[in-house]
């Protein structure tokens, strides 16, 4: 647990109920404290959405959305929601508090499990997902952070945070949501979510327990989605030999990249699981330690049994081995279902060789007329020679199509497509023709400006750019605006885009959108200004230091300065006032005996305005004999003078 006495929540009280003792966590949207609810004497987890998120109606939303789906769970793997509401500017969320660590300070500190302990918690997780999913929600961020390992061993999956309903089954908008490492291909490539992709995440969580990493590596979020929407997942076993091939299969059924090939929700999963809980129990002698290696037939695409409706049946590890079948009589079942492919394999060997002898020999069917896949890890994203030398490996040629493709995902000069495509069958030495990717495809900027923000987005996925969360500003326009749009460039620099200008496809953009006009707060008394500025959630800090100012009086503010450079200013922002202490003092000058127009000039040059008697205008040289207010008297600057003169006869 991570505690943090600076942290300003630390001992407050929410809503006169809830008394934050600790924090526990720290993520993207909230921080999760340790408190106690007074009401009932309980300990409580309190999450706390971040404070710059507050205002942001998506986000709330999204927060207040964890409650009502959570809430609808009751289910003892699940963790328990007690109550939602907003105290102030807090806006927080209630659950279970329950002492231990996350899979993911498991992980962390042994990297493998035990296929014993890999399904154990696999059981627990897939039997709360199969509530949700029967309840019609689909968790979305399914990963080893939200799987909670109390200390009383109990397992709880939380943070429902991006869940939505199952019926839904709609894209997620431009930016993906969740943990890239556990996103499912459908995720990826169309922001679809349903059941089968929190399927996809329990596999690559498996395959995580059992492996010690994760199946997909890269250096940027953008290499692993790419990974996840074309590459298969390998199995465990590849990593760790002591992986049971029962669990190989386990794995490659759930994170097929097809939709259809994974199970179709949580239970479907979950019975199987139990199943070869059962079946590797059963195969091990008793008190044996050792993992059996025997390969069992693959997953199915979908494991439903008649008659089980949408019934979810959760179904204990505890439960006796007779409910499975006996392993030795499945291994007779596959051995004669094997026996029966392996005789009808030959009667079809010999057929071919019939046929291939009477279209000029066995030859055509060993040579040109047999069929192989066109690689794809191998090929799409490489170098064209590397793609050259991997297909002409496979048995193929290859040659680089005068056609060149977009691709925001394939980098310029890699190979982005092939056709056939990559992945297909065909028959050997088959030319394949090499698509090289010219890098995402460049868009013009529309015409954003004065646009609402919903009306801005939709037009930015429509043209295919990839809107992020807006800024605000105070502009003296209406509020809600679009005033600029900002882009990403190659270098990850924020750069300003305007209409016309070439931008490249699914790079994100930002609005910067107005928060309406700032109030004027020059030449207000100073507590009328803090007021004023507060009521727009912008602090006014008024400057201790002071300055002088002719024309605005002493207290009111000269101006307000802000830390940004082009000197504007965000709701939540402070900024300085800086306040007059009136005009600055002036000591009247020694004018006496000078000439009129040198005195002028002299008082002037001080801030003073100068009169005299107008029988005086035509006589510049007339002689100073006096002033009022008097020489040495000190005046306000901007204060009037009055010269007192005598005519002088030159000689």
């Amino acid at each position: 647990m991570t505690t943090n006495t600076t942290d300003p929540m630390i001992g407050r009280l929410i809503d006169g109920r809830y008394q934050v003792k600790s924090r526990i966590a720290r993520g993207g949207m909230a921080t999760v404290y340790l408190a106690t609810d007074l009401r009932l004497e309980r300990r409580v987890a309190i999450k706390i959405m971040h404070g710059h998120l507050a205002d942001d109606s998506q986000f709330k939303e999204r927060f207040i959305q964890e409650a009502r789906s959570a809430a609808r769970l009751a289910h003892p793997n699940v963790v328990n929601v007690f109550d939602q509401g907003q105290d102030s500017d807090v806006a927080y969320l209630v659950m279970e508090y329950l002492s231990g660590i996350t899979l993911r300070d498991l992980l962390t500190e042994h990297k493998i499990l035990t296929p014993e302990q890999t399904l154990d918690i696999l059981e627990a997780v897939l039997s709360g997902l199969a509530a949700a999913h029967k309840s019609g929600i689909v968790h979305r961020d399914l990963k080893p952070e939200n799987v909670l390992l109390a200390d009383d061993g109990r397992i709880k999956i939380s943070d429902f945070g991006l869940a939505r309903a199952v019926s839904a089954n709609t894209a997620t908008g431009a930016a993906l949501l969740g943990t890239i490492a556990y996103l499912s291909p459908e995720l990826v490539t169309r922001g679809i979510a349903d059941a089968r992709s929190d399927i996809y995440a329990a596999g690559i969580m498996m395959y995580e327990m059992l492996a010690g990493e994760q199946p997909f590596r890269g250096e940027q979020p953008m290499q692993i989605a790419y990974q996840h929407a074309n590459d298969s997942v390998p199995t465990p076993s590849t990593k760790n030999p002591n992986v049971p091939a029962e669990l190989d299969e386990l794995v490659l059924w759930a994170t097929a990249r097809e939709p259809n090939e994974r199970p179709r929700d949580a239970r479907v999963m979950l019975e199987q699981v139990v199943e070869t809980q059962s079946q590797l129990r059963t195969a091990l002698p008793t008190g044996a330690t050792a993992v059996i290696q025997q390969r069992t037939t693959v997953m199915p695409a979908a494991l439903a049994l008649s008659g089980t409706g949408d019934q979810t049946t959760v179904i204990r590890s505890a439960q006796p081995a007779a409910a499975a079948p006996p392993l030795s009589d499945a291994t007779a079942a596959l051995t004669r279902q094997a026996n029966k492919r392996h005789s009808r394999a030959w009667w079809w060997i010999v057929l071919f060789i019939v046929l291939a002898g009477a279209a000029g020999g066995a030859g055509w069917f060993l040579g040109p007329g047999s069929q192989v896949e066109i690689p794809t890890e191998s090929v799409i994203g490489q170098t064209p020679d590397a793609a050259a030398a991997a297909i002409a490996e496979a048995g193929l040629t290859s040659e680089v199509a005068e056609e060149q493709v977009f691709s925001p995902t394939i980098p310029l000069g890699a190979v982005a497509e092939t056709d056939p495509s990559a992945g297909s069958v065909v028959a050997r030495d088959t030319v394949v023709s090499l698509k090289i990717s010219q890098g995402p495809q460049p868009i013009a900027v529309p015409e954003f400006g004065g646009l609402s923000e919903d009306d801005a987005k939709t037009l930015a996925e429509e043209t295919g750019f990839v809107p992020t969360d807006s800024e605000r500003r105070f502009f003296d326009a209406p509020e809600g605006t679009v005033i600029t749009v900002f882009g990403v460039a190659d270098d990850g620099s924020r750069i300003t885009l305007a209409t016309g200008d070439q931008y490249y496809d699914q790079r994100p953009i930002t609005f910067l959108l107005s928060a309406g006009t700032l109030p004027t707060v020059v030449n207000l008394p100073v507590d009328q200004a803090v007021s004023a500025l507060a009521a727009v959630d912008v602090t006014g800090n008024p400057v201790a230091e002071r300055e002088f100012n002719t024309d605005i009086p002493d207290g009111n503010v000269i101006r307000m300065e802000t830390a940004t450079p082009d000197g504007s200013v965000a709701p939540t922002d402070g900024v300085n006032l800086i306040v007059s202490k009136g005009p600055e003092p002036v000591v009247i000058p020694d004018v006496e005996g000078d000439r009129r127009d040198v005195a002028i000039s002299k008082l002037q040059a001080l801030g003073l305005v100068v009169t005299y008697r107008d029988t005086f205008d035509p006589y510049p040289n007339a002689e100073v004999i006096g002033t009022n207010p008097a020489i040495g008297v000190e005046v306000p600057k901007g204060s009037t003078v009055t010269l007192s003169l005598r005519l002088v006869i030159s000689d």
